[in-house]
């Protein structure tokens, strides 16, 4: 089977500045994943490694430079799915972990349990080997600022280094049909300290089924999660077999039963990929057939 590759950074109303910024990111983390997929590689390693540059990247809300919470720590979510088994493993609210794409995969791995949260998720990380950070080594400068400056105005995408709202993900076939999707994200400035967004949440942030195929989401969390956005998109794809069709159905749905926005990326399961979003922009890229790389916006 051929390998298919396919990467999001958020859906927002992008700053002009941060346009660049998030397509080179988007390209380096399409790089990456399709350097392991094209030498043969295994589509969970493709989706951690294409996540963990994203998580990386402080244009985007995940990992470093995440949105701080109305206390002023980042808390972390993200989520890995296996379409063959549908074995998920997902963190919420984690303050030390640098990577928690890393740590999902872990506890899809290694545990009986999906979900582990807050000082669970980092206890179990220590106990697996995977060392904690200081929380101020998630912090950055800028979204500092835009913290500060929307606790005393407004929330306001000019405030914020890219992105007003945003989350990373990526979806991965491998030559050996094998699929894997995951989405991490730092989640929504101010936000109310514990509060935990679709992300993490199997179904709604992230889902994969590799009968019909894989998806990652990206939006405002609690309308994504009153639609059960990923699963949705899941469920059109299995009953018209349309990629598009069942991305755009599936944001049709979230504005017209949760009257908000977000996006997605997908793969069905033959690795054909689809996006769809009701956003001014959504940071995402694929691999194409030829083995070049689409990147938008």
């Amino acid at each position: 089977m051929k390998p298919s590759l396919i990467v999001h950074g958020g859906a927002w109303n992008i700053p002009d500045a941060a346009i660049i910024p998030c397509r080179e990111g988007c390209r380096r983390a399409l790089e990456t994943g399709w350097k392991i997929l094209s030498a043969g590689g295994a589509a969970i390693d493709a989706v951690e490694a294409a996540i963990v540059v994203l998580e990386e990247d402080p244009v985007f809300d995940a990992g470093v430079g995440s949105h701080l919470n109305r206390e002023g720590n980042v808390q972390l979510d993200a989520i890995v799915m296996d379409g063959a088994t549908l074995k998920a493993g997902a963190v919420a609210a984690v303050e030390r972990i640098r990577n928690p794409i890393r740590l999902a995969r872990k506890i899809m791995e290694e545990s009986e349990h999906m979900m582990f949260v807050g000082p669970g998720a980092e206890q179990f990380a220590v106990e697996h080997g995977i060392a904690l950070c200081a929380p101020e080594e998630l912090i950055i400068d800028s979204e500092r600022n835009a913290w500060r400056r929307c606790l005393a105005d407004q929330h306001a995408a000019q405030n914020h280094h890219g992105h007003a709202d945003g989350t990373v993900g990526a979806v991965a076939l491998d030559a050996s049909g094998l699929l894997f999707a995951g989405t991490s994200t730092g989640g929504t400035c101010c936000k109310l300290p514990g509060r935990v967004g679709d992300s993490p949440l199997i179904g709604c942030g992230c889902y994969a089924d590799a009968q019909t195929g894989g998806v990652s989401c990206t939006g405002h969390g609690e309308g994504i999660m009153k639609i059960v956005m990923a699963k949705s998109a899941i469920d059109l794809l299995r009953r018209a077999p349309d990629p598009q069709a069942a991305a755009n159905a599936a944001v049709d749905l979230l504005h017209i039963r949760a009257n908000t926005t977000g996006g997605l990326i997908l793969l069905d399961a033959s690795g054909k990929p689809a996006a769809q979003f009701n956003t001014p922009y959504m940071a995402h890229g694929y691999v194409q057939p030829d083995g070049s790389f689409f990147v938008s916006p």
